[in-house]
C-alpha cells in the first residue's frame, strides 16, 4: 500500500490589518493620551461650569430681591410717616405700590392683611406659595423681617427665594409684605448655559483632536524619515542625511543621526581605504616571494640567498600585520594594560634603547620626577617609532632630543631632531595609514605614526607637531597622568 503525500501548505506570515497598523503609530497613541486628559478636564470643567454658572445667577437673583426691598422700604418709610394710618390706609398702599412696581421675571410681591392674602403681583401665585400651603402659613406667622430659601418637591419647579417685612403701624402689625423668587428659571438658564457650554467644547476637543492628529505627524515627521533611512543604509549607501528644521529634541535627533552617519561613513571610508592600501601593500612582498621562488635554479648559493630574500620578506609582511592588528585592536577598551610607570626610569629605559637604533648625537632632558598610570609596552613602542622615525630622517651629526615634562595633571613627552623637518601641505597626512611624505620615502610600511596617533588616542591624550623645511621636526605627546575608567594589572 502506498503511502500518501502529506500535503504541505505555504507559511503564512501574520500581516498587520489597517486598525493594527493605525494603533501602531506614535501619533495614534499621543492622540489616544490627548483624548484621555481632555476627556478628563472636560469632564472636571462641566460640572465646575455649572457650580460657577448657578452660583453666579443664585448672587444675582439675591441682589435682585435685595434691592426690591430696598425700594419697598423707602416707599413703605414714607408712607409709615405720614399721622394716623388705618388698616385700610395700608390697603391702598399696597394697591398703590403694586401698580408702580413691575416684578422681575419669577418674581412675587405678596400682600398679607389680616392673615389673609390681599393682592399680589403677579396675580397667580405658584402652588407652593398659595393661601393653605406650608409656606403661606410659615410667612402668616413672620413676626419680624425673615428670610430664606423653601425647596420644592416639584421636579419642574425651582427653589423659592423669599424675604417677608412684618408691616408694622403705630406698634400694631397690620400685615406682611413678601418679595419671592422661583429659580426654576434660573435653573433652566443654567442648564442651558451647561448644554451650550457643552457643545462647543465638544465641538472645540474635536477640532483640537484633529488638528493635533495632523499637528503631531507634522513635529514626527523627522522621525518618519530618520526610519526611512535607517531602513536605507547599508554598506554601500551611506550617504542618507536627515534635514534638520527649528530647534529642539526632533532637530537634535536628526542632527545626532547625521553625526552618527558621518562617522560611519568615515569609519567605512577609512576601512576600505586601509584593506585596499593593506592589499596593496602585501601584493608587492607577495610577487618578489613568487618570483624568486619561480625563477630559483639549483644552485646552491642562489637557493641560498633566495632563501634570505624570502625570510626578509616574510618577516616583513609579518611586521605589516602586526602593525594592521595593533591598529585594528587600538579602540577596544581592553586595549591597554595600565600599571604605574617611573617616569624617570621610563625615559633612561628609552634612552638606552634608542641609542642602539642609530648612530646620532641622542640627548636627553627630564623635567619630571613623578609617576603615571599607563601601558608601559605601548607608550614604549610609540615613541620608539617616533624615535626611528626622527633617525631615518635625521643626518648621522643630527641631534635627536628626547625629553619628558610633567604638571599637575599631564605628562609631555617629546621627540625633537634636526632633520630636513616636513612640509605643510604633507603634515596634515602624516599621521594617515600607509602615508609616505617627502621625496626620500623611508622603508616602513607607512603605519608608524599612525600607530603613535592611535596608542595616544588609545590612552585619552594628543599628540601634536611642529615641523619647518631645514631646521627640524619636533613631536610631542600629551597624556593624563592618571586615566579614567583604567584597570592597573
Amino acid at each position: 500500500m502506498a503511502k500518501s503525500k502529506r500535503q504541505e501548505y505555504p507559511v503564512v506570515f501574520p500581516t498587520r490589518s489597517l486598525w493594527g497598523n493605525f494603533f501602531r503609530q506614535t501619533r495614534t497613541r499621543i492622540l489616544l493620551m490627548y483624548i484621555v486628559l481632555l476627556g478628563l478636564f472636560t469632564g472636571l470643567a462641566i460640572p465646575l461650569f455649572q457650580i460657577l454658572v448657578t452660583e453666579q445667577v443664585s448672587r444675582r437673583v439675591r441682589s435682585d430681591l435685595k434691592q426690591a426691598r430696598k425700594v419697598f422700604l423707602d416707599a413703605y418709610t414714607d408712607w409709615e410717616q405720614q399721622p394716623h394710618q388705618t388698616k385700610q390706609d395700608l390697603k391702598h398702599f399696597a394697591d398703590k405700590f403694586l401698580s408702580n412696581q413691575i416684578p422681575e421675571d419669577d418674581s412675587f410681591f405678596i400682600f398679607i392683611i389680616d392673615q389673609e392674602l390681599y393682592r399680589s403681583n403677579p396675580p397667580r401665585l405658584l402652588e407652593p406659595m398659595s393661601p393653605g400651603s406650608k409656606l403661606y402659613q410659615q410667612w402668616v406667622s413672620v413676626t419680624q423681617f425673615s428670610r430664606g430659601e423653601w425647596q420644592t418637591a416639584d421636579t419642574d419647579m425651582g427653589n423659592i427665594l423669599y424675604k417677608a417685612e412684618p408691616l408694622v403701624v403705630d406698634g400694631q402689625q397690620l400685615g406682611i409684605m413678601v418679595l419671592a423668587h422661583d429659580t426654576a428659571g434660573e435653573q433652566q438658564e443654567s442648564l442651558a448655559s451647561v448644554y451650550t457650554f457643552t457643545l462647543i467644547e465638544g465641538g472645540v476637543v474635536c477640532i483640537s483632536l484633529l488638528l493635533a492628529w495632523f499637528a503631531t505627524g507634522w513635529l514626527l515627521k523627522p522621525v518618519r524619515e530618520l526610519a526611512i533611512a535607517a531602513r536605507k543604509v547599508n554598506s554601500s549607501d551611506l550617504t542618507q542625511r536627515l534635514s534638520p528644521q527649528g530647534s529642539g529634541e526632533l532637530s537634535d535627533l536628526a542632527q545626532t543621526f547625521n553625526e552618527m552617519m558621518d562617522r560611519l561613513q568615515e569609519g567605512f571610508n577609512s576601512q576600505r581605504r586601509f584593506v585596499n592600501d593593506a592589499g596593496h601593500e602585501l601584493r608587492t612582498p607577495i610577487t618578489i616571494i613568487r618570483g624568486h621562488l619561480e625563477l630559483m635554479g639549483s644552485d646552491p648559493q642562489e637557493q641560498q640567498e633566495t632563501i634570505e630574500l624570502v625570510l626578509d620578506e616574510l618577516d616583513r609582511m609579518g611586521r605589516l600585520v602586526n602593525d594592521m592588528v595593533a591598529l585594528a585592536t587600538s579602540a577596544h577598551p581592553d586595549f591597554l594594560q595600565y600599571e604605574m610607570i617611573d617616569l624617570k626610569q621610563f625615559i633612561y629605559d628609552l634612552y638606552a634603547k634608542a641609542q642602539a637604533v642609530a648612530k646620532r648625537n641622542w640627548q636627553v632632558t627630564l623635567e619630571c620626577s613623578g609617576s603615571m598610570m599607563g601601558d608601559r609596552q605601548r607608550l614604549t613602542g610609540a615613541l620608539l617609532n617616533l624615535l626611528r622615525n626622527a633617525a631615518q630622517h635625521t643626518p648621522p651629526m643630527g641631534t635627536i632630543e628626547l625629553g619628558c615634562k610633567q604638571t599637575l595633571t599631564q605628562a609631555i613627552f617629546w621627540v625633537r631632531d634636526t632633520g630636513k623637518g616636513i612640509s605643510p601641505e604633507d603634515q596634515q597626512r602624516i599621521f594617515d595609514r600607509f602615508a609616505r611624505v617627502g621625496k626620500h620615502q623611508s622603508d616602513g610600511s607607512g603605519l608608524g605614526l599612525a600607530i603613535v596617533k592611535a596608542f595616544t588616542k588609545a590612552h585619552r591624550g594628543k599628540i601634536d607637531l611642529v615641523s619647518q623645511l631645514g631646521v627640524g621636526s619636533t613631536f610631542r605627546i600629551t597624556l593624563p597622568l592618571y586615566a579614567q575608567n583604567s584597570t592597573v594589572v
